[in-house]
């Protein structure tokens, strides 16, 4: 039986965000590195949280702090290559989000790698988890499946 993870189409994700790679990412094996790919999925959900206008990273009273985060990889991906993180909301609870973000290569029908993270968003100053704002909800539901 085979438990590994397989990769996924386009339609599975809700929201796309355009990526472009850095001379620095790519690795010895001229690839990128695994941990760009962390930095990606990271840059891309922020990205819509701010677009969306729900993330004031710089003076926003509430912030998302990384709780939890996994990879499967599939496809190689390396500069100078385009990508697009696809985004979705797998659980929306009180002050916390799983999101799954799978990236592709421009013009790729199947994701090279596909993971997910958990934020737990807390208030700035205490660090302790609040509530989502009402308008970060209603971004985040309609990213569900």
């Amino acid at each position: 039986m085979n438990s590994r993870s397989a990769p996924e189409a386009r339609e599975a994700y809700k929201h796309f965000v355009p990526l472009t790679t850095r001379w620095m990412d790519n690795d010895a094996y001229g690839h990128l590195n695994n941990v760009v790919y962390y930095s990606l999925f990271d840059t891309a959900v922020n990205q819509m949280l701010i677009n969306g206008g729900v993330l004031d990273i710089h003076a926003g009273a509430v912030i998302g702090l990384v709780v939890e985060t996994h990879c499967n990889y599939f496809a190689s991906l390396a500069f100078p290559q385009a990508v697009d993180a696809g985004i979705r909301v797998a659980h929306l609870g009180q002050s916390s989000v799983r999101y799954e973000i799978g990236l592709f290569g421009a013009g790729e029908p199947l994701c090279a790698a596909r993971g997910h993270f958990v934020h737990v968003y807390v208030d700035r100053r205490t660090r302790r988890p609040v509530p989502l704002p009402a308008n970060f909800q209603a971004l985040l539901e309609g990213l569900r499946p």
